[in-house]
């Protein structure tokens, strides 16, 4: 065949398109059980930080199964659902559900002074994309032990804040109720706005959209969890 003719250009191109079309299919498939591994290895990270356990790549998984006793997935009626992984339950499918038909995990650790943690998963909008986290509360469901915030394009030095620990440790300690055991959630406060100091945070200095962001993500999450409170407190 004439290298030069238009046939065999044709036919050419389609043998290479058909072979990087295989190749990539067989890298994709090869590579997909890693890439899910390490998926599940960075969220039992996180889950981990919001009880303050620092975890590696290495060591998650085996500190997972140390410190998370038990992984329930609740309606939004707080009463158990059974059957479902709550492990491998996402969040922000979860959230654009029907209430009837929502599906909420929620992960029970037990820490090195014997007392007991509920952890609560996270999923908002910051100012140029997703944020999420998790957040530990107390037996008494209402005081935070510990969170920890993530984001897929907030601005460095400024939204990208939310992931760092000076500004998550704010939230220990920061109770979710007030005295007449009505949710207030906590308020994440820019310069000049007050509020109970039990209920609120500082705003990240210049970052006031993802700030906001966040602080709606806390409140619209956890009112999914309002009758798992009430029924464990």
């Amino acid at each position: 065949m004439d290298r030069n003719s238009n046939s065999y250009i044709f036919i050419y191109s389609i043998i290479m398109v058909v072979v990087v079309a295989l190749a990539l299919s067989f890298v994709a498939t090869t590579l997909k059980p890693k890439q899910e591994k390490n998926i599940a290895v960075e969220k039992k990270r996180n889950i981990l930080s919001a009880i303050h356990i620092e975890s590696s790549a290495d060591n998650a998984e085996l500190l997972f199964d140390k410190y998370i006793t038990k992984m329930l997935v609740v309606d939004v009626q707080g009463n158990p659902v059974n059957g479902i992984d709550a492990f491998t339950i996402d969040l922000k499918t979860e959230l654009h559900k029907q209430d009837a038909e929502r599906h909420l995990p929620v992960y029970i650790a037990k820490i090195d002074d014997g007392s007991t943690k509920y952890i609560f998963p996270l999923y908002g909008k910051g100012l140029w994309g997703p944020i999420w986290g998790y957040i530990a509360v107390n037996d008494d469901m209402n005081s935070v032990y510990g969170t920890v915030f993530a984001h897929k394009g907030e601005t460095p030095g400024l939204g990208a804040e939310i992931e760092t620990k000076e500004f998550q440790k704010q939230f220990d300690g920061k109770t979710l109720f007030n005295s007449d055991s009505v949710f207030v959630s906590i308020l994440v406060l820019k310069d000049g706005q007050t509020g109970a100091e039990e209920h609120s945070v500082d705003a990240i200095s210049g970052g006031t959209i993802t700030s906001k962001g966040l602080e709606l993500m806390l409140s619209d999450c956890l009112k999914q969890y309002m009758n798992f409170f009430t029924k464990n407190k």
